[in-house]
């Protein structure tokens, strides 16, 4: 069921990305009464067949098999359909060849212009209808727990962080270390702890390390709480032990675990083995034996509330829209120094790159509409992105023959377009085919090996 959920919310997002992206070359077509033959969702590649399709007027509209994207066939356009016959016959008034340069470069600039617009009005709408969520430091009652690959790195749990780099820091914001550490090369740290400021030095190679380890934002720096049981797992090993809601762990086959993030190491460390629980219930001390399941996991939900308070900054829409153009901006200038810092070497390729396996499983097994909104948004921002890479077969690629059309005044032959699209074509997908390589070692195939 969690499966589900997760390619749902995945395969929802990616439908609305993919179908108001064709649609933004579809209506300009349509204005310069250019005739417009498909309009797909996902491709219908052989050797399958489209699993939809109906014809309304000139337009054949359609549902493929393969949920890698979308197209328009536009009349009289070399595109990855491949289908060029038509280009053998004199150009007609009603086709993408016979319009004029700056009614083609519309047409093509359409879908990233409406995927850039998509994604900074639903950062927007998140800030105008939910405002933005943030934890302030001050409400911090045990400071803060860290993966251990942080506490390697000199933090130590219960410490509030204060500043990285030349940024400060007043609420717990883990994107924003991730951000100064591995985007701008900062490795000053300075933390509260125990009252007092300390200051320390991040090794060279934590960006790597952070890369390399995969550790999920949320989870390298998250609120410190004691470890209350809020809830339990039906049929799990707690249940079944007599743990009970409300009960405090106390310590794990003696040693003390007075806060979860003491709790889950010694858990992992321990997986399908039998192990001691202590709580305390009212004012009594129990003892409870149990077996850990195969994933170190005794099958209980933490209580989080009370230990820290989430508050919500609110956004007018005057507000709201400027910000959410700012947040789109910044994730992209984010993006291009990821992708800079890969063409360098300084982070590794096989590590940062993946396909819609590694996009899907942002998503979640559970259905979160902030999350799902959020990744929608970059990802239509990072979709316009790439779509404007001067990549025959792609957006750019059309643009950048446009553009010099534009200035030349030389237009582009349709044979040479044909032979630059077929290249592009190959070359999007060997890089597609490598990513999904990568994806499937990764998340499936490594385990064995």
């Amino acid at each position: 069921m969690d499966t589900l959920t997760n390619i749902t919310q995945f395969l929802l997002s990616l439908s609305l990305l993919i179908l108001l992206h064709e649609m933004g070359h579809f209506l300009p077509a349509r204005w310069f009464k250019t005739r417009v033959e498909k309009f797909y969702l996902f491709f219908d590649f052989a050797p399958f067949h489209a699993l939809w399709k109906t014809r309304k007027g000139e337009t054949e509209y359609g549902i493929g098999w393969l949920p890698l994207g979308g197209y328009v066939k536009i009349a009289g356009m070399v595109d990855e359909s491949m289908d060029t016959e038509a280009l053998k016959q004199p150009p007609q008034p009603w086709e993408f060849r016979s319009k004029p340069a700056w009614q083609r470069l519309i047409i093509m600039i359409g879908g990233v212009t409406v995927n850039f617009l998509l994604g900074f009005a639903i950062f927007a709408g998140l800030l105008f209808f939910m405002g933005k969520a943030y934890i302030p430091n001050s409400s911090l009652q045990h400071g803060l727990a860290f993966d251990p690959i942080l506490l390697e790195q000199g933090f130590q749990q219960g410490d509030v962080v204060l500043q990285v780099g030349n940024k400060p820091i007043d609420q717990v914001d883990p994107a924003a270390f991730v951000e100064e550490v591995v985007l701008n090369n900062a490795r000053e740290v300075t933390v509260l702890r125990q009252g007092q400021r300390v200051t320390f030095r991040l090794p060279d190679d934590i960006a790597d390390r952070l890369v390399k380890e995969k550790v999920a934002k949320s989870l390298l720096m998250s609120p410190r709480i004691p470890f209350y049981v809020a809830e339990l797992a039906p049929g799990k090993p707690a249940e079944a032990a007599g743990i009970q809601p409300g009960d405090r762990i106390l310590a794990f086959n003696g040693q003390p675990t007075l806060f979860y993030d003491e709790f889950t190491p010694l858990a992992r460390e321990n997986k399908g083995k039998p192990a001691r629980i202590t709580v305390l219930r009212g004012n009594d001390t129990l003892t409870f034996s149990l077996t850990l399941t195969p994933e170190g996991l005794i099958g209980v939900r933490p209580r989080v509330e009370g230990f820290y308070d989430v508050q919500r900054q609110p956004y007018s829409l005057a507000a709201a829209l400027p910000e959410g153009v700012r947040m789109g901006i910044d994730f992209l200038r984010n993006q291009l120094k990821a992708f800079g810092k890969m063409f360098s070497g300084e982070l590794s390729v096989k590590e940062n790159l993946g396909s819609i396996i590694s996009i899907g499983k942002m998503y979640g097994a559970t259905w979160d509409w902030e999350r799902f909104w959020t990744l929608t948004a970059s990802l239509s921002i990072l979709l316009a992105f790439m779509n404007l890479l001067p990549i025959p077969a792609l957006d750019g690629g059309y643009v950048m023959f446009l553009l010099w059309e534009v200035i030349t005044g030389r237009k582009v032959s349709d044979r040479f377009m044909e032979k630059a699209v077929t290249v592009g074509f190959f070359l999007l997908l060997g890089l597609m085919v490598y990513a999904f390589g990568l994806d499937l070692w990764r998340h499936f195939f490594q385990r064995f090996f």
